[in-house]
């Protein structure tokens, strides 16, 4: 085996690209002493709104809160229904219970995408919202959504794999009323730690995130409503805002990246190749192949010194914290069958092409091994 393995991410590359320019931004937030919503928050803030084309962006403490917040401030609560596609991360879904709501589950299309069919069939007269994934770097189409659904139901947008990505122009997370995306580290836009945004055009939803998000209020000590504490801190503001510099570039390397593993594994029968849904442009947060024998293929090439990752292992509603759902195997076949089937390839920038035909070579050769 190679003594220098592929992993699944490798974060130095970028490290290194930003570190100096990062260290000199740190550097001011430490010295002025303004660590909570400070000016470096608002620089970002206001860069970020900028980057997806919204008029707003609310920083908060992750992913999750930015969800949770974004529901929270668009009214939904106890006796909504909320639509959330079941091949998903968990947090999605969190964000639908912390916010006090009832989770409904569908389907994924063909592109795992959210199956619009389905949410057009499963929609009601309590559905107050629908939750479209941005999956794994390419963004749901929201504009289907909203044909199908009435304009009293709210669009929220997952956006946190797709920092970057357009669909018919539009930007992530500007596609739907309002969107919540994480900065955790191996985003395309990682923060040195956990960090999330809200971005919207709305004033009232950005005005409410960000009285949720501080405690209930925007003025010292005055409390309009019960909230909660997440705000996105200075110091990893700061990261973001030298990291944004640096974002047009990085997506391009994934896709170049990304280009490279279509010429290497293209002539592979048994490996299911994703696809870019027209009218998206996919930034490749993962690169995901479909595989048979899947937990095997995966063994073989870990022995091969070859990283891969699992995105998602288990559908929603087959995870024991959503066992009060009620749905059991066959509920949602489509993500069910994609989730024996998807193996996360690395994928990073930096990644060298070198190490992209490591990875092919040893996806080849685990799948003669296993035979058909």
């Amino acid at each position: 085996m190679n003594d220098h393995p592929v992993p699944l991410v490798d974060l130095q590359p970028q490290f290194d690209a930003v570190w100096p320019e990062a260290r000199t931004a740190l550097e001011e937030v430490c010295r002025s002493g303004a660590f909570v919503l400070g000016p470096a928050v608002s620089r970002f803030e206001e860069e970020y709104a900028g980057f997806c084309g919204t008029d707003h962006c609310v920083g908060v403490g992750n992913g999750t809160d930015a969800l949770e917040l974004a529901l929270r401030a668009a009214g939904v609560g106890p006796g909504d229904e909320v639509l959330v596609p079941a091949n998903t991360f968990v947090a999605t879904a969190e964000a639908v219970v912390l916010a006090g709501a009832e989770l409904v589950l569908v389907d994924c299309d063909d592109d795992l995408l959210v199956d619009v069919d389905q949410v057009a069939g499963r929609a009601g007269r309590r559905t107050r919202a629908v939750v479209g994934v941005d999956l794994y770097g390419q963004p749901a189409p929201f504009e289907r959504l909203r044909r199908v659904l009435g304009p009293e139901v709210v669009l929220v947008e997952d956006a946190a794999q797709a920092q970057g990505a357009t669909r018919h122009g539009r930007a992530a997370g500007s596609l739907g009323d309002v969107a919540g995306t994480s900065f955790y580290p191996g985003k395309n836009l990682g923060a040195f730690g956990d960090a999330g945004a809200v971005t919207t055009d709305h004033d009232h939803l950005a005005t409410r995130v960000r009285m949720l998000g501080n405690h209930g209020g925007t003025e010292r000590y005055r409390h309009d409503v019960v909230g909660t504490n997440s705000r996105l801190d200075s110091l990893q503001a700061a990261v973001l805002s030298t990291k944004l510099t640096h974002l047009k570039e990085w997506n391009a390397q994934r896709a170049t990246a990304a280009a490279r593993y279509a010429d290497l594994l293209g002539d592979l029968d048994r490996v299911t190749l994703p696809r870019v849904v027209p009218g998206n442009e996919h930034v490749w947060h993962l690169y995901v192949v479909r595989v048979p024998h899947r937990d095997r293929v995966r063994e073989l090439m870990a022995e091969a010194g070859v990283a891969t990752g699992l995105h998602y292992p288990t559908p929603v509603h087959l995870l024991p914290a959503f066992a009060r759902l009620g749905l059991g195997p066959g509920s949602f076949p489509r993500a069910e069958r994609a989730a024996g089937e998807i193996l996360s390839l690395p994928m990073y920038p930096g990644l060298s092409a070198a190490q992209q035909e490591r990875v092919a070579a040893a996806l080849r050769a685990a799948l003669e091994e296993v035979g058909s």
